[in-house]
Formats: structure tokens, C-alpha cells, sequence
């Protein structure tokens, strides 16, 4: 049966992640924070599925509200309205500072991401739209004009007026301080200087996610998000934040943009809101989707305000609310960075360990100093890990040698976050010898 089924996948099914190849095992079903394959292998997943999985797989309250709701009302029309997607709206808007007050439910990430920008576009009667050269916010049309980590050759040209700025990473800073340090008020100035000569004139919009998942887990450096944001209003651009990975507690704060105090003109959220089921949400103020509306805006799709996933949602909250996860994301992050920080007195191929929360990144590198990478040496350390029992996604962009997205989600427990924290200091243990010994090629 094993061999049928991935001659069946060779034989039926489209590779869609680039060069990337599909995980070598058939995953069975999960339950908390494990996978467990048809083998009878459990597998630690560190990467909440796909970062979304935010209350652990199969969580018996989400499981309870999937099958009460599949059972009273699933899909509608889309015109059509339900008391679960209104009390979501609601209660989203209760959680954000004002005047965040209007909601649109969706489906993805990219989906939201797309409303986010056509609201934009036709808000500010302009079509540029700026980014971070690390960004991605999806694959569809206007999120992915938005996207530069990947994704970018082969598919014609991008939507007229997409511009990019350099995206801060203090390890591996491009404008320093005299003593090193990433100075990124002066790569800020510069950034806009560029987009000030490039723009024809109709700067509409600035996305960009706090912490740059996609992009190699840089977190913007307190300060600049406000700096951001002015910057953006002084030229008429609307701010909007993608919070689908940092949203919901995943940082120790409930949105990642509450450390800076800074409020944007929309904010997108998905990954997090379903906790693994197709969720997303534009949230922005009564101002801009009273003027979208005026003008016309249109949106409509089929699963606009389906019932079912708004239903999950809302307990997706009520979970979050009664267990402080936001409080336990701000400790277990603690905790997982300090035992990260511990293995790199290990190992001397850890170069840096950075993040928020429970959402932790962990670059690679074959020497300190020069902070060379390696996409072999990350890749090589992410199927050991496999091998050992523990799924690890690594982040691996021109540049950058391999980093490692560490996501668990946030309802693990410390046990098993040493037991990620144990399996991963085998693998990089089993990997660098040989990898020091005869260094790959670099990047």
C-alpha cells in the first residue's frame, strides 16, 4: 500500500512548493503537538502545521465546534448572514485598539492579503503598493506583486507599481552603526528615498508583516514600525500590518504591532485565526470601509462569511482567552530561547537565535565570524531531525544559509519542547562534523 500510494503520487499529483519535495512520510492523523505517520511513527511537529495550529492539532474544543456546526449550518450564500460570523466580527474588533472596528471574513492568508489591497487601491484612488524585499503575503495576484522572499521568475511580469525596500535583519546588517550595529533609521530614510524616485506619483499602500516569517524570522526592530507608519502617512499610504503568523497570541501579545503602540489602517489575519482550518480576516477602521463602500467595493466570494469557519474561530478565542495562551506564549518562548541559546554554547554553527514568543528563528552558519551559511548544512540538519522524530521547516533565501522556523504551538508543554530542544542538538551533533570538516558549497 505504501508503495501505491507514492506511486500515486508521482503519477497524479502537481509539486507545488518550488524545488522543495514532499515530506517522506504519510501522515495518518494528529493530535496536540504530534504527527503520526502510517508506520506508527510520532512525530514532534515544531512548525504547528503550517504555522497555523496554534491550539495543537485536533483540539477537542475545535473538534466539538466542527462537528456541532457541520451539523446545524456549513456554507451559505454569500449574501447571506449568520450569528456565528457576527459574533466573530465583533469580537475581533473587541480585541483591537480603535478604530479598528470593521471586519471582512475570508478564507487564506493571500485571500485577505488581496481584499486588503484592492480596499486600498480603490480608498486611495492609487496603485503603488510597497513591501519588504523579504516579504511574502501569497500566492494569489496582488499578494503575491507583494511577495519578494520567492516565487518572483518565470511568470511574466508583476503588477505594474509594486515597489520593495530592503527588509531590517540586524545579523546581517547593510547599514551599521559605528559600532556594527544595524542602523536602520538610516536604511529607512534610504528605503524611502528610493521609493520617493521611483514612485510615478500614486503611492497607495505599505504591507508588511512585524516579524518576517517567509522571510527569516526578522523582527523589526523596536521603533521602526512607528517610523514606518509615519513615513507612510506623510505620503498619503495607507499602513497595513499581515499578522498571519504573529496574530493571536503566537508573540506574547496578542498582535505583534501592540509592542511598538503602533495602530495601522488595516490588519489581515489567517494561519492563527482557524488554528489550522481556512480562516482569514481584514480588520480596518469605519472611515476607509465607509469610503470603499461608497465607491463600489467588491469582494464577493464564495466563502465570504461561511458560517462553520467562523464558528472555530470563535472558539479559537474562547480558548485563547481562557487560558491566557498569550501569558503561556511569552513563557514557553522564554523557555524555548533559552534552551536554543544553551545549544549554540553547543554548537558553533548557531549563529543566532531570534524571535518572539513561539515563534523563534535559529540561523545556520559554517563560520561565526564571517557568518557564512549553508543551504545543504540547514537542509541536511532538517532531515536528521526527521529521521530522529521531529518536523523542522528551514527558511533557506539567497544570502542567508538555513534558518529554522520554530513554531510549536501554544498549548505544548515543556516537556515536549525539551524533547524538540533534545532531538535537535542530536541532529546538528550528528550533521557539523562533516560539514566543518569539508565545507559545502556556500551562499
Amino acid at each position: 500500500m505504501t508503495d501505491t500510494f507514492w506511486s500515486d503520487v508521482d503519477r497524479h499529483l502537481v509539486r507545488y512548493s518550488g524545488a522543495g519535495a514532499f515530506v517522506p512520510e504519510i501522515i495518518e492523523r494528529a493530535e496536540g503537538g504530534f504527527v503520526y505517520t502510517a508506520d506508527g511513527r510520532r512525530i514532534l511537529d515544531f512548525t504547528s502545521g503550517q504555522m497555523s495550529a496554534i491550539l495543537g492539532h485536533s483540539h477537542p474544543d475545535v473538534v466539538a465546534t466542527v462537528q456541532r456546526q457541520a451539523a446545524t449550518l456549513d456554507h451559505l450564500f454569500s449574501g447571506m448572514l449568520s450569528r456565528p460570523v457576527v459574533d466573530l466580527a465583533r469580537r475581533l474588533a473587541g480585541s483591537l485598539p480603535d478604530p479598528l472596528d470593521k471586519v471582512l471574513l475570508l478564507t487564506t492568508g493571500a485571500e485577505s492579503n488581496e481584499a486588503a489591497i484592492r480596499m486600498a487601491k480603490l480608498v486611495t484612488g492609487k496603485h503603488e503598493i510597497v513591501s519588504f524585499t523579504r516579504s511574502w503575503h501569497g500566492m494569489t495576484q496582488a499578494a503575491a506583486n507583494a511577495t519578494y522572499s520567492s516565487g518572483r521568475k518565470g511568470y511574466g511580469p508583476a503588477g505594474p507599481g509594486n515597489l520593495a525596500i530592503p527588509a531590517p535583519n540586524p545579523y546581517r546588517p547593510d547599514f551599521t552603526t559605528a559600532d556594527g550595529e544595524l542602523d536602520w533609521r538610516r536604511q529607512l530614510d534610504f528605503s524611502f528615498d528610493l521609493i520617493d524616485a521611483q514612485s510615478v506619483g500614486s503611492l497607495a499602500a505599505c504591507i508588511v508583516e512585524p516579524i518576517l516569517s517567509s522571510g527569516g524570522v526578522l523582527d523589526l526592530p523596536p521603533g521602526y514600525l512607528a517610523a514606518l507608519r509615519d513615513k507612510c502617512h506623510e505620503r498619503g499610504m495607507l499602513l497595513i500590518l499581515d499578522e498571519a503568523q504573529t496574530g493571536l497570541c503566537r508573540t506574547g501579545d496578542w498582535y505583534a504591532f501592540q509592542r511598538d503602540g503602533v495602530v495601522p489602517d488595516m490588519i489581515t489575519l489567517s494561519k492563527t485565526l482557524g488554528a489550522g482550518l481556512p480562516l482569514a480576516a481584514v480588520i480596518t477602521t469605519e472611515e476607509i470601509e465607509r469610503t470603499a463602500h461608497e465607491r463600489g467595493f467588491l469582494f464577493f466570494t464564495t466563502h465570504v462569511s461561511d458560517p462553520l469557519v467562523a464558528a472555530v474561530g470563535n472558539t479559537v478565542l474562547d480558548v485563547l482567552e481562557r487560558d491566557r495562551l498569550d501569558h503561556r506564549a511569552a513563557e514557553l518562548g522564554a523557555y524555548l530561547r533559552q534552551g536554543l541559546t544553551d545549544m549554540a554554547d553547543r554548537h558553533e554553527v548557531i549563529g543566532d537565535v531570534r524571535g518572539r514568543g513561539l515563534l523563534v528563528g535559529l540561523e545556520l552558519v559554517l563560520d561565526r565570524d564571517t557568518r557564512q551559511g549553508s543551504d545543504e548544512l540547514g537542509a541536511a540538519v532538517t532531515r536528521r531531525c526527521l529521521d530522529l522524530g521531529l518536523h523542522m521547516n528551514v527558511v533557506q533565501l539567497p544570502g542567508m544559509g538555513g534558518v529554522f522556523r520554530i513554531a510549536p504551538p501554544l498549548t505544548s508543554t515543556t516537556t515536549e519542547l525539551n524533547l524538540g530542544l533534545e532531538i535537535l542538538d542530536k541532529a546538528i551533533g550528528d550533521i557539523t562534523p562533516k560539514f566543518l570538516a569539508n565545507p559545502p558549497t556556500t551562499t
